[in-house]
């Protein structure tokens, strides 16, 4: 007989499983959340949060060594390391917090330890909880959601595996014992390059090396190239079409073997290496294949509503697979928790949908299809481009790198894609997200009205250049 009973167990307290925990809550039911170290997640704790603190410092750092440009005097500009981290630790705690009062806030009992699923237990599996002092208790739920997140992926590569003192994975590199005058960042992808931009604005030689032809290889080529010309100006190395074949310690340092597209290595050293190639979903310990749990590539496969087809379990966000990304888990979770309530206005997840964005500098983001992908999906394309150099607030800023670029199909003009780099572009990405959830047209986007003098009235800009009506260049 379980401990306790409720109407839905969420095991994992990140920004998948504290939202569907909080939806469900507000339907009526009686919920539990189950959280085997920090509510909030990786996002809150060792993610998205605090990296954008991190970020948040590289930008004010930059503009401090630019403030001449301003008609201002700062001289002697440094940074204080420890302040550096401390403050991103401290926003990281500080919303770690918020969701713990959330869930008093929402009558969710949350339960420390780690889970398990154990067998059938009425309608639904049972789950076990077993505390960090090894008391254990066996709860029972008519539903329960897995959103046990994901983990950093190595490389199972001998000298490559992440040591916490030489070879990073995304944590340590968030609270660096010390800072690395050349760092090696292994992987292209957002998070990479968000590291390669925050060490190399304070200071670091950065070599980022990327096994395909192009740094963040999800975007939109374009979008590619011009962030690869703007980081190699800031002064980051990049190889593309490139690997690290040998990693070697040597003391305090380590020696990294790169062979480039060209076929010749060379040996290089450096202070520290970030693993940044991707992640894996956490599914392991948690009784998944004996509860019948379908895993595929480290990850549980799940259908339109998130259910496993096991009775009465279901998965949500990263362990689920790729977009690995907060806000699709947030979303997932209210899908999942929506549809068992009996909700007849919830939708599945469009993945098409889903914005992304890499804090960089410059910023990048996108949502929908690019223009390459488009067009393999036989779509007649209509494209538009607008630079930030003809935008009033852009110039106003000292903001002038960067473009947007949106995707139209020729015949229907649905919105297929847009797609960003420059100034706050992760800011302005939404209004393409509503526009397409929306089902909006070129000719919706032709008649809204864009405050001036805002960085928006490119989006506007670059729709009109798509049809040959584009004002301002």
């Amino acid at each position: 007989m379980a401990d306790k009973n409720f109407d839905l167990i969420v095991i994992g307290a990140g920004p998948g499983g504290y939202v569907a925990a909080i939806r469900a809550s507000q339907l009526g039911m009686k919920t539990a959340i189950i959280e085997r170290e920090h509510l909030g997640g990786v996002c809150l704790n060792w993610g998205c949060i605090p990296t954008k603190a991190l970020l948040r410092t590289a930008e004010v750092y930059t503009n401090m060594k630019h403030a001449d440009a301003f008609g201002l005097k700062a001289e002697n500009i440094g940074f204080d390391l420890d302040g550096v981290v401390q403050r991103s630790r401290k926003i990281a705690k500080q919303l770690a917090g918020g969701v713990g009062y959330l869930m008093k806030k929402n009558k969710i009992e949350v339960i420390m330890g780690e889970a398990k699923i154990a067998g059938a237990n009425g309608a639904g599996p049972a789950v076990k909880v077993k505390a960090s002092d090894g008391k254990e208790q066996t709860l029972s739920a008519k539903h329960t959601i897995i959103a046990t997140g994901a983990r950093a992926r190595t490389i199972p590569q001998a000298g490559l595996e992440p040591d916490g003192k030489l070879i990073w994975t995304a944590k340590e590199a968030m609270v660096p014992d010390e800072f690395p005058k050349r760092l090696l960042v292994i992987g292209s992808g957002a998070i990479g390059i968000e590291f390669a931009s925050f060490y190399n604005a304070l200071g670091s030689d950065v070599h980022v090396v990327e096994m395909v032809e192009r740094i963040l290889p999800a975007e939109d080529k374009e979008v590619s190239t011009f962030a690869r010309k703007t980081f190699e100006g800031q002064g980051i190395k990049i190889s593309t079409e490139a690997k690290v074949d040998k990693v070697e310690k040597a003391g305090e340092v380590v020696k990294a073997t790169i062979t480039g597209k060209d076929g010749k290595s060379t040996t290089e050293e450096f202070d520290r290496v970030i693993l940044a190639i991707g992640i894996v979903g956490n599914t392991e310990g948690l009784g998944l294949e004996e509860a019948g749990v379908k895993i595929e590539k480290n990850h549980i496969v799940v259908d339109e509503w998130l259910s496993t087809g096991v009775k009465g379990l279901y998965a949500i966000g990263d362990v689920t697979g790729a977009p690995w990304l907060a806000h699709k888990a947030s979303h997932e979770g209210i899908i999942c928790v929506e549809k068992i309530a009996g909700s007849n206005s919830v939708h599945p997840l469009d993945v098409k949908r889903i914005p992304g964005c890499t804090y960089c500098n410059p910023q990048v983001a996108s949502v929908g299809l690019t223009e390459e992908k488009a067009k393999e999906l036989g779509h007649k394309v209509k494209v538009g481009k607008f630079p930030f150099q003809g935008n009033g607030k852009a110039i106003a800023l000292g903001e002038q790198e960067g473009f947007i670029k949106t995707v139209f199909d020729q015949k229907t003009g649905e919105l297929l894609g847009a797609h960003c780099i420059g100034a706050e572009v992760t800011e302005l990405i939404q209004g393409f997200g509503i526009a397409m959830t929306m089902e909006a047209t070129e000719e919706d986007l032709f008649h809204t009205i864009f405050p001036h003098p805002t960085l928006s009235e490119m989006m506007h800009e670059s729709v009109l250049d798509a049809y040959g009506r584009v004002v301002h260049i």
